[in-house]
């Protein structure tokens, strides 16, 4: 017999499904700051409130603080003045000094403006000849050199390359911790290549210094720095200008001689006009050309003065012949003084240039002569 469903006309289906929901719906949990017994939060859960209110507000009050002093307190900054591997150690050590007695307010200038840079060209194995420059014209501390830079519009720096052999690095390293006299170059002075070295030198300190010249001295000369100051602050009508003694000569293709160039077939039986290598000068545009050229897009010769005498005559430069660059002996005009007769190597430099230093024409004579002795 057949069976009917009889059906509510007040509870149909869904209704009966929501009732089956409601019915397996878990009971809600209670709080944990509250209790089946009572609705209000108890002692222990508004103590820990209040516990970490204060903690909040200690931390706050904390930090203001330290906000309020950072503001007041000037920053020690410390700046390394590099580009790249280049770095200026003078610079460093005075950004150095005057983070630790509190002044970094008085600053040191990341590229500063100068007449000219001077950087004298020197070895890890050179330290006896840099000793001999410090006990004549080259300062022999920071102060001293500071004073110089300021008192000439110069930047003089020793300029040094790079090297893997850590007995080297450890005991230049406590010379510059003395002196800090010394420019670093990317240059690989393990296997020395001059030509580069003064390529490195000229790139660093166009970074490094805003100046009018760039200067390459050798370690071996005596120089005043008051008459090159001078020389390089001349009005000159050509803004590529190159300073030197100039001269010409015969190239040497012997390999046993001294000074063979390996590529003389390119250059012919004589050398063109260049400035010898132990002092010469680069105006600002000549070095900024060099600083933004690669150095595989540039020719290499064995000598150094060669090498930049051939770029010289690929650019619209002005030779300017200065023969007070390259003086015998100390005279009321001369800039620099070397290949002295008297001391051809091997011989000792500091005797040499302490002889110089006691000629009162080398050391105490006016920066200029007087004027009817350049009539003369």
């Amino acid at each position: 017999m057949p069976q009917y469903h009889h059906s509510s006309p007040y509870f149909d289906d869904d209704d009966d499904e929501e009732l089956i929901k409601k019915r397996r719906k878990p009971p809600p949990r209670p709080s944990p700051f509250l209790t089946p017994s009572s609705p209000h939060p108890p002692r222990r859960a508004l103590l820990i409130l209040v516990i970490l209110s204060a903690v909040c507000l200690i931390v706050g009050i904390a930090g203001i603080a330290f906000a309020a002093a950072a503001i007041r307190r000037p920053p020690r900054i410390v700046t390394v003045f590099r580009c790249g591997r280049a770095e200026d150690t003078l610079r460093t050590f005075r950004s150095k000094s005057l983070a630790a007695t509190g002044r970094p307010e008085e600053g040191v200038a990341a590229r500063p403006k100068v007449i000219g840079v001077v950087g004298v060209l020197t070895g890890f194995s050179s330290s006896d000849r840099r000793a001999a420059l410090r006990d004549t014209w080259f300062p022999r501390d920071p102060d001293a050199l500071s004073r110089l830079d300021h008192a000439t519009g110069l930047a003089f720096r020793f300029v040094i390359g790079q090297t893997k052999d850590p007995k080297k690095k450890a005991v230049l390293q406590k010379e510059v911790e003395t002196h800090n006299d010394f420019m670093f170059v990317d240059a690989d002075e393990d296997n020395y290549k001059l030509p580069y070295k003064t390529v490195a030198f000229f790139k660093a300190a166009f970074n490094l210094f805003d100046a009018d010249f760039y200067v390459k001295a050798d370690d071996d000369i005596y120089l005043r720095p008051d008459r090159l100051a001078t020389l390089l602050a001349k009005d000159r009508a050509h803004r590529l200008t190159y300073i030197g003694c100039m001269k010409k000569g015969p190239v040497i293709t012997d390999r046993n001689m001294k000074w063979f160039e390996s590529s003389g077939h390119l250059i012919g039986n004589e050398y063109f006009l260049h400035a010898h290598g132990p002092i010469y000068a680069l105006s600002a545009d000549i070095v900024a050309a060099l600083a933004s050229a690669r150095n595989d897009s540039l020719r290499m010769f064995n000598n150094e003065d060669v090498t930049i005498g051939s770029w010289m005559l690929a650019m619209n430069v002005n030779h300017e012949d200065t023969k007070a660059l390259c003086e015998p002996i100390c005279t009321s005009t001369s800039i620099a003084v070397w290949s002295n007769p008297r001391c051809l190597d091997p011989c000792d430099l500091k005797e040499k240039l302490m002889e110089l230093q006691n000629v009162s024409m080398c050391s105490n004579s006016s920066t200029l002569p007087p004027e009817d002795d350049e009539d003369d």
